[in-house]
């Protein structure tokens, strides 16, 4: 199963939850930001990969239907509405993630 992953910059919580879930056997995971600033800037063969796609907010959302509305013709986004509140790796962002994406995805 392909994760694609989605913040703003791709600095701290789509980076966390790659981290989080880059060793599992059963999952390939990429993160990716949505602002032209980021450090690694989502792309149309981001999207074409994705099995599911997981954006921390709806402004994310909205910001990937606008710039990619062919590539998300048969996809699903997920929103994980989870605040840019975090630093890479912090305790209470990785719990979050996981609860988020156990019930996204039952991962």
């Amino acid at each position: 199963m392909n994760l694609l992953f989605v913040c703003s910059k791709n600095q701290w919580r789509s980076p966390t939850a790659e981290a989080i879930y880059r060793n599992r056997a059963d999952l390939n995971v990429r993160s990716a930001g949505t602002s032209g600033t980021a450090r690694r800037s989502v792309n149309a063969a981001d999207i074409r990969w994705a099995d599911h796609i997981l954006v921390m907010e709806h402004e994310h959302k909205v910001r990937l239907k606008e710039k990619f509305r062919l590539e998300l013709a048969h996809k699903k986004i997920h929103v994980l509405d989870i605040a840019d509140d975090y630093q890479f790796m912090d305790p209470d962002l990785v719990a979050l993630i996981e609860l988020r994406v156990g019930m996204v995805l039952g991962v």
